[in-house]
């Protein structure tokens, strides 16, 4: 009676385990490896509209993982993009001169940060203040599936404006890419605390 009750048990016990029933399983994401970090001053000549720029009006502290490409698509000298190719991410540059249009050029800015306002969970933003190098801006965080994660604008109130926005070359995830955003975060602050006027 003992074994043909353990044997009964044993077969109960091996039907119970070889239930079909399917277990939903999170979703999982390439691991990212962002690159170390160093950093170099930007400087000039940018080949930009077919003639050598040898002084930008601007410089500040640049990754060495990034290249500085001229934007072609406009007819402006200053504007750039800053490239990650590990990464296929670009930080995009515009520089404009202040000529009594502070206000337009601000509007502008956070017309520009705002579009996302809709697919951001939340904008929070810092404000920037540097007097001895006359640089005053703020940094604006996009959280959530926004096409932008990071936007700011610096301006010394009387002669310049440079505005930048970072995105990533792929569909906005914001828990895959989780990673290259802080990476790039990193870079931004990096720029904002080095940034400069040159003219």
């Amino acid at each position: 009676m003992g074994k043909e009750f353990f044997i009964l048990n044993l077969v109960l016990f091996l039907c119970a385990a070889c239930d079909n029933t399917s277990v939903p399983k999170p979703y999982g994401y390439y691991r990212i490896t962002t690159p170390d970090t160093a950093y170099t001053e930007f400087k000039p000549p940018i080949t930009n509209h077919q003639s050598p720029i040898t002084n930008y009006p601007y410089t500040f502290a640049l990754s060495k993982n990034a290249v500085v490409q001229p934007r072609t698509d406009v007819d402006e000298p200053y504007w750039i993009n800053i490239y990650y190719p590990a990464l296929d991410a670009t930080i995009h540059c515009s520089y404009k001169r202040v000529n009594g249009n502070l206000r337009e050029l601000t509007n502008d800015a956070l017309e520009f940060v705002y579009r996302n306002a809709s697919f951001a969970n939340s904008i929070p933003e810092s404000g920037y203040d540097n007097p001895e190098a006359d640089v005053h801006g703020v940094l604006f965080d996009l959280e959530g599936n926004t096409a932008s994660s990071c936007q700011f604008f610096l301006t010394d109130s009387t002669k310049n404006f440079f505005r930048a926005s970072v995105y990533c070359n792929c569909q906005p995830n914001a828990d895959s890419l989780a990673p290259v955003y802080d990476y790039l975060r990193t870079d931004v602050v990096k720029m904002v605390e080095t940034f400069q006027w040159t003219q």
